[in-house]
C-alpha cells in the first residue's frame, strides 16, 4: 500500500473552533512577550518595596530572560514528550501560578526565583503558540498564519512598558503580575478544551539529558553575559569572564553532542537547510531591531525630551497598530506569490527611513515629529516579520517544522539581547566622548558659557538666593542642560548607527534562494 493511502488526511479546524484556538494561542504568546518588558518600567518601585539595590533588582529581568531563552529550543522535544495539548496547558498553568507568586513576593530572591519559573512557562507558550497557529491553516494559507503570529511578536514588547507604567503609577507594582491571573485561568480552560496534539507526533524514545545540560550552560550563560555585561563593565569583571568561558564550552559540547547522537534534544542538523541559516541570520537582525528600538527610544524620549514613562509607552502604540494593519496585507501578498525577498527589502528600507528620521531629532522635537517615523517602523517591521518567519521554516514539515520554529524564536530573543547590549555599549562610549568634547568648551574664557552662568546666577539671586547658592544652582542647571544635550547627540548617533547596520540585511536577503515557481514545493513539504 502506498504512502498516500496510509497517511490520514489532515483535518484543519474550522469556524468557531479554529478562531478560538488561534485567539487562545496568540493571546498566550502576547502575554509572554508583554512580560519580557512590563517589569522594566517598574524596577525602581519594586526595588524600593523589597529593599533591593539597583544592581540586585536587575536580576528580576535577567532571570526571566535566561529561563525563557533556555526553554524555547526545547519546546519541540517537550511537546512530543508530553503531547502538545498537555504541554501547552501546563505552560499556561506554570506561567499563571508563577505570576501569582511573583505578585506575592516580599523579598528579592523569592521574586527572582518565581520570575525564573515564569520564564520557563512563558518560553513554552511562545514557540508552541506558533506551531498551533501554523497548524490551524492549510499549507496555502501559511503566510496568513505567520502574519497573525507576527502581530503578537510586535505588539507584545510594545504594549509591555505602557501597561507596566500605567499599572505601577495608578495601582501597585504587584498588579503587573496579578493581571495575568484571570487571563491565565481563562487560557487554561480554552487550551485544555480546544488545543489538540500535533498530527504525527512521536514520543521520543530517549531523553538527551546531556544535550539539555550543555544547552543550559551555553545559552543560559550567554544570556547572562548579554544582560549583565554593561552593568559589570564586561570583561573587566571576573564573573563575566567565567560565564563567557562556560558559555563557549557549553556551546562546543552541545554542538558535538547533538551531531553525535541520533536522539538530539535540539536537531541542529536542520541547519543543513540553506534558507534556514539565512532565515536565522535575518531573525537575529530582526530581534536586534525589534527589541533594540523599543529599548532605545524610551530612554531617548525620557532623558532628552523629558517625556514620562506612560507618555512614551502610549506614543509607541500607534506604530504597533500600523504593524497590525500591515501584517494581513503582507500575508495576502505572499499568498498570491509575491517574492518575499522584495517584501523584506521594502521593510528594511522603511525601517531604515524610521531610524534616519529619528537620528536628526532636536531638543525642540515633540510627538508630532515622531508620528510619521513610527508609521514607517510599523510597516517596516510587518514587511520583514512574515516573510522572515516563512523563510526560516519554509520547506520543512512535521517535527522539523516545530524544531525550526523553536530555533527561530530562540535566535530572535538572543538577537534582542545582543541588540540591547551593543546599543548600551555604544551609547556609554559615545556619551563619554561627546561629553568630553562639549565640556572642553565650557570654561571661564568662553563668552557664551560665562554669559549663561552669569544670567542664571542673576536670576537665582533675584529669587532671593545667596550669591554662592545662586552660582551653585546656575552650574547645576548648566550641568543638567549639558547632560540632556550630550544624551540627545548620543541617541541621535545611536539611531543612525542602527540604521546603517540594518542595511547589512540587504545582501543577506539577496543571498536567500528563491524561485518564483518554488511555492508549490513548500506547500507539498508542509
Amino acid at each position: 500500500m502506498n504512502n498516500t493511502l496510509q497517511a490520514p488526511a489532515i483535518q484543519y479546524p474550522t469556524g468557531f473552533t479554529k478562531w478560538i484556538t488561534i485567539i487562545t494561542a496568540i493571546s498566550c504568546a502576547v502575554l509572554e512577550l508583554i512580560d519580557t518588558t512590563i517589569v522594566n518600567v517598574s524596577l525602581r518601585e519594586i526595588s524600593g518595596s523589597i529593599g533591593a539595590t539597583t544592581t540586585e533588582i536587575a536580576w528580576v529581568t535577567t532571570s526571566y530572560a535566561i529561563s525563557n531563552v533556555i526553554i524555547i529550543p526545547l519546546t519541540s522535544m517537550l511537546s512530543d514528550l508530553f503531547g502538545r495539548k498537555v504541554y501547552f496547558t501546563a505552560s499556561v498553568v506554570i506561567f499563571t501560578t508563577a505570576s501569582l507568586m511573583c505578585g506575592l513576593s516580599d523579598s528579592l530572591w523569592t521574586l527572582v526565583f518565581w520570575r525564573f519559573i515564569q520564564g520557563l512557562g512563558g518560553g513554552g507558550l511562545l514557540s508552541t503558540a506558533q506551531t498551533i497557529i501554523v497548524g490551524a491553516f492549510p499549507p496555502e494559507k501559511i503566510s496568513t498564519a505567520n502574519a497573525i503570529f507576527g502581530m503578537g511578536i510586535i505588539m507584545g514588547p510594545t504594549f509591555g512598558p505602557t501597561l507596566g507604567g500605567y499599572i505601577t503609577d495608578n495601582i501597585s507594582w504587584h498588579w503587573i503580575f496579578f493581571v495575568n491571573i484571570p487571563i491565565g485561568i481563562l487560557a487554561t480552560f480554552l487550551s485544555w478544551t480546544y488545543i489538540t496534539d500535533r498530527v504525527g507526533a512521536v514520543k521520543p524514545r530517549k531523553i538527551d539529558w546531556w544535550g539539555i545540560v550543555f544547552l543550559i550552560m551555553a545559552i543560559g550563560s550567554l544570556q547572562f553575559v548579554l544582560e549583565e555585561g554593561t552593568s559589570k563593565d564586561w570583561f573587566e569583571s571576573d564573573e563575566i569572564v567565567i560565564m563567557s568561558i562556560v558559555s563557549l564550552f557549553g556551546l562546543i559540547a552541545f554542538i558535538y553532542r547533538e551531531l553525535d547522537i541520533d536522539y538530539p534534544a535540539v536537531n541542529i542538523r536542520l541547519y543543513k537547510n540553506y534558507n534556514l541559516v539565512m532565515g536565522s541570520v535575518m531573525n537575529l537582525m530582526l530581534g536586534m531591531m525589534l527589541f533594540g528600538t523599543v529599548f532605545i527610544f524610551p530612554l531617548f524620549a525620557q532623558v532628552s525630551l523629558g517625556w514620562t514613562a506612560t507618555q512614551t509607552g502610549v506614543f509607541m502604540i500607534p506604530g504597533a497598530l500600523c504593524s497590525a494593519v500591515a501584517m494581513p496585507m503582507v500575508g495576502n501578498l505572499l499568498s498570491k506569490g509575491a517574492n518575499p525577498k522584495t517584501i523584506i527589502i521594502i521593510g528594511i528600507m522603511l525601517t531604515f527611513g524610521f531610524l534616519m528620521l529619528l537620528g536628526f531629532a532636536s531638543p525642540d522635537s515633540n510627538e508630532t515629529n515622531f508620528y510619521f517615523p513610527f508609521v514607517l517602523r510599523g510597516f517596516g517591521m510587518a514587511f520583514m516579520m512574515s516573510p522572515i518567519l516563512a523563510l526560516a521554516v519554509g520547506g520543512l514539515k512535521g517535527k522539523d517544522m516545530v524544531q525550526a520554529i523553536g530555533l527561530a524564536n530562540m535566535i530572535r530573543q538572543l538577537g534582542g539581547a545582543i541588540g540591547i547590549a551593543l546599543i548600551n555599549v555604544y551609547l556609554v562610549h559615545l556619551n563619554s566622548q561627546i561629553r568630553a568634547n562639549m565640556i572642553a568648551n565650557i570654561n571661564t574664557y568662553d563668552t557664551v558659557s560665562s554669559d549663561r552662568v552669569a544670567l542664571l546666577t542673576q536670576n537665582f539671586t533675584a529669587q532671593g538666593f545667596a550669591p554662592e547658592d545662586a552660582q551653585s544652582l546656575a552650574y547645576k542647571m548648566l550641568e543638567g542642560a549639558l547632560y540632556k544635550q550630550q544624551a540627545l547627540v548620543s541617541y541621535n548617533q545611536g539611531f543612525l548607527m542602527v540604521g546603517f547596520i540594518i542595511l547589512i540585511c540587504v545582501p543577506v536577503v539577496l543571498l536567500i534562494r528563491y524561485k518564483k515557481g518554488e511555492k508549490a514545493k513548500v506547500v507539498a513539504d508542509h
